[in-house]
């Protein structure tokens, strides 16, 4: 883990002292990922795509939307005539480095590390002479961001980002000073973190981060160069949050004092940073009341505010937490950022308690929640991850706010450090994957070696082979799901509620005595080399309900095996569908390797049965086939089509196939540049009401008081008399309202004419506004929407008739 790499060994340039004065820390130590090699199927392809693709297509990508230029514009290299989209963007380049970095210390690279050292050169020039390093203020544009402030710090608790750029770059320079021994990038980071310890603190400058994760990359400096003034600054951006400030909110977890914090709320990233950062000051220093707070966050999260992919952030409205049990999922936020923080928070607390309950959530958010958010050709990326889809959610190369991509690089080559962990003499498994380790005990040296097929086979053998024969104690993880318990509480059960079978343990081909602790079976004796531990963990299918409050899941389950969500995709089933699937919740569900789709993947397959409608009738058409269920993080690498995680077993909650209408065959265009979004128009999906997120919509946001429209072009000429219309509108807490007024026009020739009406356009919220006109032979209608005032618009659906 990347956090803690630097605690198993001296670093060069500081002397013992550093570490000698690190009194408190995490009873529970990782294994630093470069001291795992990992060798499997799974894990290290994904590592090696991050590097040999992902990072350098990131970095291109930094260099090409101008991310590196603003840095050669603070340094006047460049004239300040522009600059990039968000306060934050200096912070991709900084996650690419770290990302960069850590693949350095797996595997030498003299040309990457070269051009590490320009890029850092290049950032050392935008820095200003005390230390102040922050590119949209020192560059001096004319036209400055409107984010920034008048001056320094003016609006960090707000959207400045100034510390939030500060934390990365800490991260960052920790990161490539283990990995190479140079001090470049670290000599910049101490530099601004020194300005921050002399800027920042009670009876100085009282603001708190608008977005957390300074807190834990002074930890790491901290850690790094015993300079207690960071760890004591990282506990002052905590203390210093609380209610009474302008800024002060739910939003940025600043509504109250953060030890009086007991349940998750706001925007899902920065609550998780935070989590993190008050878990890392609590284990420095012994804050009690840190780890009270985030015991408790904890199980709200877990009891009430997770999705089953290990997904967190249930609204796109602020990014955030919605209530409890509000996880709805064509609408699911559930951002990849989230993901990893989720397991960085997940570990954190794992170090804390030593209980495998927090390592059974990491590994659900890893496998599923996170993994998604890259393709599998690793140059493609979600931002949010829902769990339904109609197909208009797609891969993207790039966003203009890019946390998410570099996020995944600076995650991926750490992932082997999460694999082991060890307190004094015991040594704990976490996670199953083909590598080899070599561990230092107190006792001696160990190397441990890992052969298995995880995820997609439950068989496990451990080989242990001490330096000499050695007396400890190997704590190996007994996941939940092999229970039969998919997480802690009952905000997820299996449907079957069998008992899990027991898990027999051998060691060397005989049954093994072992003592269940904490989630992990612990087998204490005095190991020899060549001693082998083997277990098979059961893989049979499991459906997973969700509890009865959350509503969106009603008369669903969700398909499990091992550790992997699956999920139902268009390419892998009749007539490219899936919302109109119904599968018994009693099938037999068969697994099925299939070495040649999405890169080699075990698939599920049951018999289920479809729905269409047909024109002018109520009559549902109905027919069986076979239904194919897919591991999650693999879905939508096949281009864009309809998915959905929790599948139903009651017709009620299945959504039949729409018969062919004059709307659902026309074109679709409209004044949005989006055009994910037009298929929202002509889908025939019924929303519940104006705000029905789990249904699509087209939007104008962040328009106000404009003349927009749509249009649909037919696939051949009608005479049409009737149009209805379904208005989006999520006050109030979001922007959209349903419009001023509204008109249809209709095309003759190269003209467009208003329609005749003879009933009223009104306009009103939660139901169809219809109009009728005099009838007209066309090829195309034209909706023409007058935006509010002060707000924009949207449309759910739109009918011809």
């Amino acid at each position: 883990m990347k956090l803690f790499a630097f605690v198993f060994a001296p670093l060069a340039g500081f002397s013992m002292l550093a570490q000698a004065q690190l009194k408190k820390d995490y009873p529970i130590q990782p294994v630093a990922f470069t001291q795992v090699h990992v060798t499997d199927n799974f894990w290290a392809p994904k590592i090696r795509v991050n590097a040999d693709v992902t990072i350098p297509y990131t970095l291109e990508q930094c260099r090409r939307t101008g991310r590196i230029d603003n840095f050669k514009r603070a340094a006047h290299v460049l004239p300040a005539d522009t600059m990039t989209e968000y306060t934050f963007d200096d912070t991709d380049l900084y996650k690419v480095i770290e990302g960069a970095s850590y693949g350095l210390q797996m595997k030498k690279n003299p040309e990457l590390e070269r051009y590490l050292d320009t890029l850092i050169a290049v950032i050392g020039a935008a820095q200003e002479k005390d230390g102040y390093l922050y590119t949209f203020r020192t560059m001096n544009a004319p036209k400055p961001h409107p984010w920034i402030g008048t001056k320094r710090w003016e609006e960090e608790e707000d959207l400045s980002h100034e510390l939030y750029n500060s934390g990365h770059l800490f991260e960052a320079a920790v990161a490539h000073y283990q990995a190479t021994g140079k001090r470049n990038l670290l000599d910049i980071a101490i530099k601004n973190a020194d300005l921050l310890v002399k800027t920042f603190g009670f009876g100085k400058e009282e603001r708190f981060p608008g977005h957390q994760i300074v807190e834990t990359g002074l930890t790491k400096m901290y850690r790094v160069t015993g300079n207690k003034s960071y760890l004591d600054l990282a506990k002052f951006f905590l203390d210093v949050r609380g209610p009474g400030k302008k800024y002060s909110g739910e939003y940025n977890q600043s509504y109250k004092k953060v030890v009086d914090q007991h349940e998750a709320v706001g925007h899902a990233v920065r609550a998780t940073y935070m989590y993190t950062g008050m878990a890392d000051v609590a284990a420095l220093t012994g804050d009690e009341q840190y780890l009270h707070a985030i015991d408790d966050i904890w199980h709200d999260v877990v009891e009430k505010k997770l999705y089953i992919t290990g997904g967190i952030g249930a609204t796109g409205n602020g990014e955030a937490f919605g209530k409890p049990y509000e996880l709805p999922n064509m609408s699911a936020y559930a951002e990849t950022c989230a993901a990893i923080a989720n397991v960085y928070w997940n570990s954190r607390m794992f170090l804390l308690h030593g209980d495998a309950k927090y390592i059974d959530i990491l590994e659900r958010t890893l496998y599923n929640g996170l993994l998604s958010g890259v393709s599998l050709s690793g140059d493609r990326f979600f931002y949010p991850n829902p769990l339904a889809s109609m197909g208009q959610h797609q891969r993207s190369a790039w966003f203009g706010c890019a946390c998410c991509i570099s996020n995944m690089t600076r995650f991926l080559p750490s992932m082997p450090g999460y694999m082991y962990a060890q307190d004094k003499n015991n040594l704990y498994v976490n996670l199953f994957a083909g590598n080899t380790a070599d561990i230092q005990l107190p006792a001696g040296k160990v190397t441990l070696t890992q052969q298995t097929n995880y995820p997609w086979d439950g068989k496990l053998n451990i080989t242990i082979k001490p330096a000499h024969t050695t007396a400890f104690a190997l704590h190996v993880r007994i996941p939940e799901w092999a229970k039969g318990k998919p997480v802690p509480g009952d905000l997820y059960f299996d449907a079957d509620s069998a008992a899990g079978k027991p898990i027999h343990i051998f060691l060397n081909g005989k049954p093994v005595k072992y003592e269940m602790v904490k989630g992990y079976a612990v087998i204490q004796r005095t190991w020899k080399a060549g001693d082998n531990i083997s277990l098979e963990f059961p893989m049979q299918v499991q459906k997973v309900l969700a509890n009865s409050a959350v509503k969106s899941d009603t008369s669903r389950f969700a398909l499990e095996r091992g550790p992997l969500m699956y999920c139902l995709e268009g390419p892998d089933n009749k007539d490219a569908t899936v919302q109109n699937i119904v599968v018994d919740k009693n099938a037999v569900v068969n697994a099925v390797y299939k070495p040649d789709l999405l890169n080699g993947v075990t698939v599920l397959e049951m018999q289920g049965t479809s729905t269409s409608r047909q024109l002018n009738s109520d009559q549902l058409i109905s027919s069986t086939q076979t239904v194919t269920a897919i591991p999650y993080y693999s879905w939508a690498n096949r281009g864009p089509s309809e998915m959905t995680v929790w599948i139903p077993y009651e017709a009620s909650a299945a959504r039949p196939k729409p018969a062919p209408t004059i709307a659902s065959k026309a074109k679709v265009s409209a004044s949005v540049a989006n055009k994910r979004m037009y298929m929202a128009l002509n889908d025939q999906y019924e929303p519940k009401d104006s705000h029905d997120n789990n249904s699509m919509y087209l939007h104008w946001w962040p328009k106000h008081n404009t003349l927009e429209w749509v249009q649909y072009d037919f696939d051949q000429e009608y005479t049409v008399s009737e149009s209805q219309v379904y208005w989006y509108d999520d006050s109030p807490f979001g922007d959209c309202r349903i419009p001023s007024s509204w008109r249809i026009l209709y095309k003759q020739g190269d003209q467009w004419l208003p329609v005749k009406n003879v009933s009223p356009y009104t306009v009103t919220k939660d139901k169809y506004d219809s109009v009728r006109f005099e009838p007209v032979k066309t090829t195309a209608l034209k909706l023409e929407v007058q935006l509010p005032a002060e707000n924009a618009s949207g449309i759910h659906e739109w009918i011809v008739k």
